[in-house]
């Protein structure tokens, strides 16, 4: 029996359609649903007095998730009030002045000093004529000039204090005044900011997933005491095989379908990863190189999306491939 050889050309669509059939190229790729996952430390490891929530609350952003026990700072924040009250107190007065009835009881101080400056003079010419004429000593004199220049002191003293009152409150003290009141509530906002983080507060809207501490426990310092999935839309980790590499940058525009719905879910690729997720060495045949895989980011635009659980299984179209 005769063999007739085929065509070129039908030989060359055949090894094609078997080369095809070698390696099969995926249309899907599998991942589960996320949500961003909010982890709230405790500020100190004081004593846990209320936990305000359970797990699987749903609760709006600001909402009182754990409460410490303020502890030490309590009493920092009382001080650093009076300080406070203090300083302002001391304000006041600097830039109200000098009240009319301290003026006058400046003058009536510095006239009553006068007079005494001027007995004390006339008492000294008496003694030093009666020293003169050998009537009394020299240490009664020295004595007299003691008084006298102590009258004259005091006198100078009084004057002084007169004028300043009247001169009123210098502008340096106002401003040194003010500079304290600046310190001292900046020491209070800061103690209050700090004592203010012994309450957990949601940052954001979400479920809260779990509460490692139960009441009167102490965690340490640093630990999470509420983590929470916020809500908002939801995203799709996927890792994608080395074959669709190419066809998954960010901002592209992909398709998905989750079980019990035969909707397709619109996303959009936010983020894929530049390396390797699994058998990261760089010696691969073409082969090897199908099993390589790419940790992406799908960000779930459709709105019926939302309501999605978190750890939910999903399915993501390659682009090239969504219907």
């Amino acid at each position: 029996m005769r063999r007739v050889p085929l065509p070129s050309s039908l030989v060359l669509v055949a090894l094609l359609l078997i080369a095809g059939c070698t390696r099969e190229t995926p249309v899907e790729i599998h991942g589960t649903v996320e949500r961003d996952r909010l982890e709230l430390i405790a500020e100190s490891n004081e004593r846990i007095v209320e936990v305000a929530v359970h797990e699987g609350d749903r609760v709006p952003a600001g909402a009182v998730l754990v409460r410490q026990e303020a502890g030490t700072a309590q009493p920092r924040i009382d001080q650093s009030r009076a300080a406070l009250v203090e300083a302002q107190r001391r304000l006041a007065d600097l830039e109200q002045g000098p009240r009319q009835r301290e003026i006058d009881e400046a003058r009536a101080a510095l006239t009553g000093a006068e007079s005494e400056l001027q007995t004390a003079q006339s008492e000294f010419k008496r003694v030093d004529t009666l020293v003169q004429r050998k009537l009394l000593s020299e240490s009664n004199r020295d004595q007299a000039r003691a008084q006298r220049d102590s009258a004259r002191a005091a006198r100078d003293a009084a004057k002084a204090r007169y004028e300043l009152l009247r001169q009123g409150t210098r502008s340096e003290q106002v401003a040194e005044a003010r500079a304290a009141v600046t310190r001292a509530t900046a020491a209070l906002a800061e103690i209050e900011t700090v004592a203010a983080r012994y309450t957990v507060t949601a940052p954001r809207a979400g479920i809260v997933e779990a509460l490692p501490y139960k009441l009167g426990e102490r965690p340490a310092a640093g630990r999470p005491v509420a983590i929470m999935l916020a809500d908002g839309v939801p995203y799709a980790r996927v890792y994608v095989p080395e074959p669709l590499r190419a066809n998954f940058a960010a901002g592209t525009k992909v398709q998905a379908a989750v079980d019990g719905s035969s909707a397709r879910i619109a996303g959009t690729v936010r983020y894929i990863s530049a390396e390797a997720a699994f058998t990261p060495y760089y010696a691969l045949t073409q082969k090897d190189r199908s099993r390589l895989a790419y940790l992406a980011e799908i960000t779930l635009d459709d709105a019926n999306a939302a309501a999605l659980p978190a750890g939910m299984p999903i399915q993501v179209f390659a682009p090239a491939t969504a219907k």
